[in-house]
């Protein structure tokens, strides 16, 4: 399950040591952690092992296909909270990240990947999963138009250094390294104020999140690191 600790000024969650798919209690885990993120600092996002997550759980999905609808909108949900969390964020891509697990990257502010092992990829298309319009809104306000072609269309997989080439990571590193130079990309803005930054992201991405939250309430309020679901 995943855990949360705190490295000077920059907190960094780890997503767990198996597949990391998205089963609802490890939704529900990843929720509980960043709720206790608070003030102005800075979330690094990570795993341990060969996977950062891959994804969408469809076996739990299959078997529980009278829950589509809720569960679907408690993934984009995690993947706007991520989107306009309040403070400098990274992924530190430790591995592979397939399908919403490279969502849930995307949705940060920066990616480092590791440079010699892992896949980057978004399968919809070999695996005949549409994307939903919240996940494609997410995945093109990050990405070039051509970058969103390339990967999206394609279901092709990336290592690190051709995801850096195309843009859908900001940097590789090793694995020894991968977490020392995520929190190297953040921890230099973690004294911006939450609240403007909650605001700032909330305005650049409201396409995105109106897309992945369809449903919700438009919110008048000022976003704090505790409080952006």
């Amino acid at each position: 399950m995943p855990t949360l600790r705190s490295q000077d000024c920059v907190h960094i969650l780890d997503l767990g040591d198996t597949e990391n798919r998205f089963t609802p209690d490890w939704l529900k885990s990843v929720h509980t952690q960043l709720d206790s993120i608070t003030g102005a600092t800075a979330l690094v996002t990570t795993a341990t092992g060969k996977f950062f997550s891959n994804g969408l759980d469809l076996e739990w999905l299959t078997t529980h296909s009278d829950q589509a609808q809720g569960y679907v909108a408690d993934v984009q949900d995690l993947l706007a909270r991520i989107l306009a969390f309040p403070v400098p964020s990274v992924a530190a891509v430790n591995g592979h990240a397939f399908g919403a697990g490279a969502m849930l990257a995307m949705a940060h502010d920066f990616r480092v990947m590791r440079s010699d092992r892992g896949y980057f990829c978004f399968p919809e298309a070999e695996i005949n999963i549409p994307f939903t319009p919240g996940m494609a809104a997410l995945i093109q306000s990050k990405l070039t138009p051509s970058a969103a072609i390339a990967s999206m269309t394609t279901g092709r997989r990336f290592g690190g250094p051709s995801a850096r080439d195309l843009g859908l990571v900001d940097d590789i590193a090793s694995e020894s390294e991968l977490v020392t130079v995520a929190c190297g990309l953040v921890s230099p803005l973690a004294g911006k104020d939450p609240g403007t930054l909650g605001a700032i992201k909330s305005t650049m991405f409201a396409g995105a999140l109106a897309a992945l939250r369809p449903t919700a309430e438009p919110s008048t309020a000022t976003p704090k690191a505790d409080d952006s679901r």
